[in-house]
């Protein structure tokens, strides 16, 4: 087999922070990989908010990954440099990767490697990793989200949105989601949400406290930060736990704490990005024991609103801006 690290590779790169404009197919060499690692053939990349951010200069990579954007592939192992051997050349994957996702070819770590779920496609299997990694580590490891709780998730229309409602329902959960449109009602309905709420239409904080009784939710997923937090207050139940993953409607404010104490309610967040490599892989492990079997029976599926090639990315990020899509919008290599 040729050596592959002397050959060009396609990618995108960021000219300058700003608007989608800014990103550009250029060629660079193809990644060498290190201990532990893998080179991936990529066929599809998922696009998410963090490569927005990046591309704004609001999230910048962490010391040691790609400058490339994208941190979810799907593809195909061309070379591999571990010894950890859970994986062979050919293996059809998808991953989390850190940065350059955006490529005809990406490096990843081993243990953050999943064979892509039987009957999946390339285009659907780029569209869990980061989703799925970030809804199972924050709503069921953080928020210890139980059978019969109660759990509000603003965007729902949203990858991570459409991600959490599935798995809160098919774990047992009742769900409730904020979206901006009533297109996006019933198509989260369809997903399993029991009551979903048109936030540009309706005091979200009214209409559950009344569906409920005034007894409020056990978990709330919020993407929206500051301007939400004291609304989230008002409707979380004795021991509920907020968590933050987020923060489009800002992260300053002066806000009331005194509910934080009477509710005895648990504030907490978390990004994945920066985790290291172990703690990545721990959460892979648990998604491949407990959350494939259940893709796998089609009972949860990656959502996929649409697709560009990876020569468009600056159409999916427009596209992503817009916020008029439900679900995932993927680059595709193919």
């Amino acid at each position: 087999m040729k050596n592959l690290f002397n050959e060009e590779m396609e990618c995108i790169e960021i000219l300058d922070y700003g608007g989608p404009e800014k990103l550009q197919l250029t060629k660079r060499q193809i990644p060498e990989i290190k201990e532990g690692e893998v080179l991936i053939k990529v066929h599809a990349a998922g696009v998410n908010r963090p490569d927005i951010m990046q591309r704004q200069g609001l999230y910048p990579p962490p010391p040691g990954a790609s400058d490339i954007p994208g941190l979810e592939i799907s593809g195909e192992i061309v070379s591999i440099n571990s010894s950890l051997k859970n994986f062979k050349i050919g293996d059809k994957v998808c991953a989390l990767v850190s940065g350059g996702g955006y490529a005809t070819y990406c490096v990843a770590p081993e243990k953050q490697i999943l064979p892509i779920p039987k009957g999946l496609t390339y285009i659907e299997a780029a569209g869990i990793p980061e989703t799925f990694f970030t809804v199972w580590t924050n709503v069921f490891e953080r928020g210890k989200l139980q059978k019969g709780d109660k759990i509000l998730i603003h965007g729902g229309a949203s990858g991570i949105g459409t991600t959490a409602i599935q798995l809160a329902k098919v774990f047992g959960a009742e769900v409730i989601t904020t979206v901006g449109s009533d297109s996006k009602i019933n198509k989260t309905k369809q997903l399993g949400a029991n009551l979903s709420i048109n936030y540009k239409t309706n005091d979200f904080v009214k209409v559950i406290n009344e569906y409920t009784n005034n007894k409020g939710v056990n978990v709330i997923l919020d993407i929206v930060g500051a301007n939400y937090f004291e609304r989230n207050c008002k409707i979380l139940s004795k021991n509920g736990k907020l968590i933050i993953i987020a923060f489009q409607g800002g992260f300053e404010k002066k806000i009331n704490m005194l509910p934080i104490l009477t509710k005895w309610l648990t504030i907490t967040g978390s990004t994945l990005r920066p985790r290291s490599v172990e703690e990545k892989g721990n959460i892979a492990d648990q998604l491949y024991k407990k959350v494939w079997p259940i893709i796998e029976k089609k009972l949860v599926m990656p959502q996929i609103y649409g697709t560009y090639n990876l020569k468009d990315a600056n159409k999916a990020h427009a596209a992503i801006e817009a916020s008029d899509h439900i679900g995932k919008i993927i680059l595709t290599n193919t």
